[in-house]
């Protein structure tokens, strides 16, 4: 492999000590690696040092071969395996990373959304919503499926349900036993809704209207946060989808843990790939291109 790469020609012909007639009559059409290959076979030791050089030279591959323009990572880029690509991503800025995302369809993104960890999602929509606003665009079952998890403690949501007024709760008591309710004591209420069974205690939850389903489920969520991750991952992947468009979900994104963008990123085919890698520092570069991949340095510098 011969890349055929811009480069700082004039560079080349001042390190070399390359006459300009010679350079233009003789080396007008060459690559850089042609050019030090010939100067080489012709006994200039200048161009044998530096084909050496820049097998080590950060600063010296940099500016030879011009790395700050990003056609020219591009071109090195190119020619790297997919497992070769993914080496660089853990050098690279999140922000630059974010970018990449770009790439992908609403539908994927989703469904990479949808593959996280559930904190990393909840988080993710923290910063696209308020808490209010995850409750309110919460479907019905969503919320049913909160108020009846075992991971919530029954005291928990007896404490909590004193934010419903007194009124909706007797409601539910009627509805489920049949009887009218005597107090309308706040505690008396809450006491008698504890002591249904258990079938009668899931389905009285289920019972409240949806207002003040959300409104015991947002009290219950501002004291603990981790129990956003409750509601199914695909519930909050419909609200987002529906709600926000992709720059406004992307930028969300940022909050996620750079190790999981850096899986997404993964899964663009090569050349996509290739084109998220060329925003990386150039420094970062070059030095993860000659130490890790010094074979590709070498066919860089010599056919």
């Amino acid at each position: 492999m011969s890349l055929v790469i811009d480069s700082n020609i004039e560079y080349l012909q001042t390190a070399l000590h390359i006459s300009a007639v010679k350079f233009q009559e003789e080396y007008a059409n060459m690559s850089v690696d042609e050019i030090i290959e010939a100067e080489a076979a012709q006994g200039n030791q200048l161009a044998i040092q530096l084909a050496q050089e820049l097998t080590s030279n950060v600063n010296l591959v940099m500016e030879l071969f011009d790395l700050a323009d990003t056609n020219n990572k591009y071109m090195i880029l190119r020619e790297l395996t997919a497992q070769q690509l993914q080496q660089f991503l853990p050098q690279m800025e999140n922000k630059d990373l974010l970018q990449g995302l770009y790439f992908f369809t609403d539908d994927k993104l989703m469904k990479m959304l949808e593959e996280l960890p559930p904190e990393q999602l909840v988080n993710t929509a923290f910063e696209l919503f308020s808490q209010e606003e995850i409750v309110q665009l919460m479907p019905n079952e969503q919320l049913d499926k909160f108020l009846t998890s075992t991971d919530i403690d029954k005291n928990k949501i007896l404490k909590h349900m004193q934010s419903i007024p007194e009124e909706y709760i007797a409601q539910v008591l009627e509805q489920i036993s049949g009887e009218p309710v005597e107090s309308m004591n706040s505690y008396d209420l809450t006491k008698q809704f504890g002591q249904l069974n258990p079938l009668e205690y899931k389905e009285a939850l289920q019972s409240f209207q949806p207002t003040q389903k959300q409104q015991l489920v947002l009290s219950l969520g501002k004291e603990h946060n981790e129990w956003f991750q409750l509601f199914d991952a695909e519930a909050y992947t419909n609200i987002i989808n529906r709600e926000k468009q992709k720059p406004e979900i992307i930028k969300g994104m940022s909050v996620i843990e750079p190790e999981y963008i850096q899986k997404m990123i993964e899964e663009l085919p090569n050349d996509l790939l290739s084109i998220v890698i060329t925003q990386i520092d150039t420094e970062k570069f070059a030095d993860i291109l000659m130490n890790e991949f010094p074979e590709v340095m070498a066919d860089i510098i010599l056919k």
